[in-house]
């Protein structure tokens, strides 16, 4: 899952290919042409020059795939694909219930989208990315000859029920990749920083936060997704866990080996698994939006936040930041930035097959 500020990585990529530098040749030549072996895909994300990062929780691994689609976009379409499962069911060659939906994340040079799925389930389910362009139209995005490099995590957990939590969510800023997951260490809850072109993965910061609905301070709770975010004009990690405390983490703390205390800004409500969330600006001021699975989609306001002194004791409900709830988005379990005014969305709708469409900023 998720993210970063797509609007900068926008203008940082226009950026790279009007200027045709040397930064832009780098990172293509880092890449080299082959089939990537994929044992699973989850969460997405993109970098610079159309680069595709791709986490792999099976492998522990994360590849970074030249999608060749570097053209910026000329036109005004603006997805929108009812019954998108039933369509890339077709394509694939299966039935739309046994598609699982892992992430999506949209190219922010060209505005098409892809998403990640398991074909299948259990043992047996297989990897597969689909793009969707500017119009709707659904296409395979195959994994042959393309050009990509890939990097192992170290100490991944070895628990085959927390496989899928090896890797749990990926974002891209500043020439790094940030990935969240599970380690097999005491301290298992994991944020790694992982430059790219890449290099070999370290082991990563252990992270720890007070969760006040549950009174206790967590090291093995996973991140579940989490956006990088300038507040009080210092980089931060803003990260939301399971049940749902928000957590500030500094990436100035994010040293390998060290172990690092986030702050917790917020409790959003128990009972809820946080899906998605992105950053963006309307009316001048800086907002989260965030989709969840039982609380709906909530837009929380930034401001403060870098202020915040944290929650350190046992709440009952909701506590630190406030937000509100978007009451006419619902159903909604993957969310990007497509554009300044305009978020695109996977909405599972009330039948259990899913749309894709864009929608304007709350």
């Amino acid at each position: 899952m998720l993210r970063m500020n797509r609007l900068v990585l926008s203008a940082l990529a226009a950026g790279l290919l009007l200027a045709g530098g040397s930064r832009a040749a780098d990172l293509s030549d880092s890449l080299k042409k082959g089939t990537p072996e994929l044992k699973s895909v989850g969460a997405l994300t993109f970098g610079p020059q159309g680069i595709l990062f791709v986490a792999d929780p099976q492998a522990a691994a994360i590849f970074a795939i030249d999608t060749d689609d570097h053209t910026p976009a000329t036109g005004k379409d603006r997805p929108k694909v009812e019954n998108v499962d039933e369509k890339i069911a077709s394509l694939l060659g299966v039935e739309p219930k046994n598609l699982l939906f892992n992430d999506l994340a949209v190219n922010p040079i060209s505005g098409n989208t892809y998403l990640s799925m398991s074909r299948g389930k259990g043992a047996d389910a297989k990897p597969a990315i689909v793009k969707v362009d500017r119009t709707g139209k659904v296409t395979d995005f195959a994994l042959k000859d393309v050009k990509f490099s890939m990097t192992k995590l170290a100490n991944p957990t070895e628990d085959s029920k927390k496989r899928t939590d090896a890797i749990t969510c990926i974002a891209f800023a500043k020439d790094k990749l940030y990935v969240a997951g599970l380690s097999n260490e005491e301290f298992a809850s994991k944020l790694r920083t992982i430059p790219f072109p890449f290099t070999e993965a370290d082991k990563g910061t252990s992270i720890e936060m007070y969760h006040g609905s549950h009174g206790q301070v967590e090291t093995k709770s996973p991140i579940r997704t989490f956006i990088p975010i300038d507040l009080g004009g210092e980089a931060n990690l803003l990260a939301a866990y399971t049940c749902t405390p928000l957590v500030r983490v500094p990436v100035s703390d994010l040293k390998p080996g060290s172990k690092v205390k986030g702050t917790t800004v917020a409790e959003l409500g128990n009972h809820n698994v946080p899906l998605d969330m992105i950053v963006y600006k309307k009316d001048g001021k800086e907002y989260v939006l965030m989709a969840n699975s039982a609380h709906g989609v909530m837009k929380i306001p930034t401001e403060g936040l870098d202020k915040a002194a944290g929650i350190t004791e046992r709440i009952k409900d909701t506590a630190g930041v406030k937000f509100e709830t978007v009451k006419d988005l619902t159903g909604v379990v993957h969310l990007d930035s497509f554009d300044k005014e305009h978020a695109l969305v996977l909405i599972k709708t009330k039948t259990g097959s899913y749309n894709l469409q864009t929608i304007e900023l709350p």
